[in-house]
């Protein structure tokens, strides 16, 4: 492999017009496609095969007008007054004319009104998904009764979800980014022109996604997920390849042979590590969830284009750079006698020497940063985790206050049967069980169909959507309507959903991490030809994992610091945040364990004893990799200061766990274990050695090809 990407590296290098007219070429056609095909987002987190997913299908075929998007608008009267009737009836009158609407309820004849006569709630039904509303029927619903005398009216529900808008806070993200790699490079050509070549393969990515949203749905999360990691790794691959490039011209190297060389070695690194990062996330599929699936593979497809650019694009740009990626210093041959100094070298000789009191630290200060994920509880975001001032928010702070929040948490309970009189009985037996269980506080009576073969119970539980209490009430409803017999009756809603996807994700999710572990063993074998560094790596993965678990658990669910980063309600995490974590994480840890690692084995085939070819690994890759992870944990961090609260907490555990397992892990339990194994941590049984598939990943025989071949030509670097 190591060959072919250096042959790439030099084509790339001689072809540099070509290359780079071809890469914006593609950018113009994707963008233009993205604006021609381009499909609303929207956050139907569908489960199919799950018992609030068939209720929902049932509703769209036998109950079409109630299977819209819905909406609440809460009216409320000031401090010591009652509503009057014909107070609230322009609000009523108001949302049943927003286009699209196909019925607003009065709430003196629904009973939509708190005991204390103060609040009401006006229920909105539209004809269309949520995700099928235009922006300017939702403008015209949030004006609906704003200009009612002396009320307070805030409106709600769920035709006000809505994509995040990325902007401004994740362009943080980026000039942190272009901070470290001028101080990492020295040279503002060498930063600047990384920086150009990630984003290029961010806006190819990206264009790509978006053509593909007209035809494939995707979740308000799946774009942001899909640039913040496009834009990490095109940062990250191309700095590695830089930097071996440079390393490469400093020697002496002529620039277009040391183009190639770079892309034959730290390219190969770099396919490996894309490679990781693209299974892990396309892996997500075997977890039968889609939405869940196309969240991973739109971010997979974003991570391939970024190893593309970074292989192809990179070496046309280095050529067009010449010897300007180069600091002035090096240029002028000022830093000739600098092998064997700086950060690296002193850090791993320390590391090697006190090997196992910063073990025993390390796995112990991991562990008890692990023990808050104890108290993982999962969920869906509702609107109380939504940003203060915003309309959802109001409007379920508004509720809350005056109905209490398990009007918030509305479940919907469908019964079907073959006739009206089936179904009257049946929904009559049910309306009595389920008002005797437990955490519930109330049962509307039952809406039947036009046909009388389907009837909807409105189902008020006393706690909020995502209680603990609600969760428990929904199975226990189940549970005891399960014995009804004669009609088929399912529970479902907003709150029902979240339930149901929170335990499949969790129940999928020990499945997926033995997966991924079982992965980077198997992986890591065959780029190290050995037993031991893989277990160690996949060990240290499940520590980065517990850890960054526990971290965010302690801040976003218990609420430890949590008004730092803006979270004012703590709750449970977003249900599928743990299974992409992971599969995240572990594609990003590999990155560092292929960079630090395969530069340890290249010096200790190459004759260094154990103990120095580790110091040697730190010494020439501490840089990089402490620079890929400022890059990263900057480009993840940015995302923290957005409002919505999927996205500020993904984009937290994420820069929480590229720290850990950079700074931690890789950079500090890795070389102590290293050096504690010694020359076992390269053994490999014969039979299993003859049966591997060698991948070249390091260049080896990029190197012997080198070596036999004509010496290449040398050139001075001034």
């Amino acid at each position: 492999m190591a060959t072919l990407l250096y042959r790439l590296g030099r084509f790339s290098f001689r072809r540099r017009g070509r290359v780079a007219a071809l890469w914006l070429l593609l950018l113009v056609v994707l963008g233009l496609a993205a604006a021609a095909f381009h499909g609303p987002a929207g956050d139907k987190f569908s489960m199919p095969g799950t018992e609030s997913q068939r209720a929902l299908d049932a509703l769209a075929k036998e109950f079409p007008q109630a299977s819209g998007a819905t909406g609440a608008i809460v009216v409320a009267a000031p401090q010591g007054r009652k509503l009057e009737p014909a107070a609230v009836a322009p609000v009523v009158k108001e949302a049943a004319a927003v286009p699209g609407v196909v019925a607003a309820l009065n709430p003196f004849k629904t009973g939509a009104v708190s005991p204390d006569g103060r609040y009401a709630l006006v229920q909105v039904q539209f004809a269309h998904a949520a995700k099928d509303v235009t922006d300017a029927q939702r403008a015209a619903y949030l004006k609906a009764g704003s200009s009612a005398p002396g009320l307070r009216v805030e409106h709600g529900g769920e035709v006000l979800n809505a994509a995040p808008e990325v902007g401004g806070s994740e362009g943080l993200g980026v000039l942190i980014a272009a901070v470290v790699l001028i101080v990492t490079f020295g040279s503002l050509v060498a930063a600047g022109m990384t920086l150009l070549n990630a984003l290029i393969g961010v806006g190819a990515g990206m264009g790509g996604l978006f053509a593909l949203s007209g035809v494939v749905e995707l979740t308000s999360v799946t774009p942001v997920l899909a640039l913040m990691l496009g834009l990490a790794v095109g940062i990250d691959y191309s700095l590695f390849i830089t930097s071996r490039y440079r390393q490469f011209l400093a020697e002496g190297v002529a620039p277009e042979e040391a183009a190639g060389r770079a892309v034959g070695t730290a390219g190969s690194a770099v396919v490996f590590a894309g490679a990781t990062v693209v299974i892990a996330l396309a892996g997500l599929s075997v977890v039968g969830i889609p939405f869940l699936s196309v969240m991973g593979l739109a971010a997979a497809g974003t991570v391939a284009v970024a190893v593309l650019v970074a292989l192809t694009l990179l070496p046309a740009f280095l050529s067009y750079a010449g010897a300007r990626v180069l600091p002035r210093r090096q240029r002028t041959g000022d830093d000739a006698g600098a092998e064997g100094r700086g950060f690296g070298y002193t850090w791993g000789r320390v590391v090697t020497r006190l090997r196992v009191p910063i073990l025993v630290a390390g796995v112990l200060a991991l562990g008890a940063l692990t023990l808050p994920a104890q108290d993982l509880r999962l969920a869906l975001p509702d609107a109380g985790t939504a940003a203060p001032g915003t309309p959802a928010r109001e409007a379920y702070d508004l509720t809350s206050e005056g109905f209490g929040e398990g009007f918030n948490a509305r479940l919907i309970a469908v019964v079907s049967a073959a006739d009206r009189a089936a179904t009257t009985a049946a929904a009559g037996q049910a309306a009595q069980l389920i008002q005797r269980t437990p955490g519930v506080l109330a049962v509307a009576p039952p809406q039947p169909n036009a046909a009388g073969t389907t009837a909807l119970l409105t189902i008020i539980p006393k706690a909020g959507p995502t209680d603990a209490a609600t969760e428990d009430a929904v199975h226990a409803i189940r549970a005891k309507v399960a014995a009804i017999g004669g009609a088929e009756i399912a529970v479902t809603g907003a709150t029902a959903v979240g339930i149901d996807v929170s335990d499949k994700l969790a129940d999928a999710m020990p499945v997926y991490l033995l997966l991924v572990v079982g992965l980077s063993v198997l992986l890591l074998m065959l780029v190290f030809r050995s037993i031991l560094v893989p277990v160690k790596a996949a060990l240290g993965f499940l520590l980065t994992v517990g850890s960054t678990f526990g971290i965010t658990v302690a801040i976003f669910q218990q609420g430890h610091l949590a008004g730092l980063l803006g979270v004012d309600v703590p709750g449970p995490l977003v249900s599928f945040l743990p299974i992409l974590l992971i599969g995240i994480l572990f594609g990003l840890a590999m990155d560092y364990e292929v960079f630090l690692v395969s530069r340890m084995r290249e010096d200790y085939v190459r004759g260094d004893a154990p103990r120095q070819a580790t110091i040697n690994g730190m010494g020439h890759n501490a840089r990089v990799v402490t620079a890929a992870a400022l890059i990263m944990t900057a480009v993840f961090g940015g995302f923290v200061f957005m409002n919505d609260p999927i996205i500020k907490s993904m984009g937290f555990a994420l820069a929480v766990g590229v720290l850990v397992d950079a700074f931690v892990v890789r950079m500090t339990l890795v070389p102590a274990v290293m050096s504690m194994l010694g020359r076992a941590a390269w053994w490999l049984p014969r039979a299993l050695d003859r049966a591997l598939p060698d991948l070249d990943v390091e260049g080896e025989r990029l190197r012997h090809h080198l070596t036999v071949a004509e010496p290449p030509e040398r050139a001075g670097v001034s």
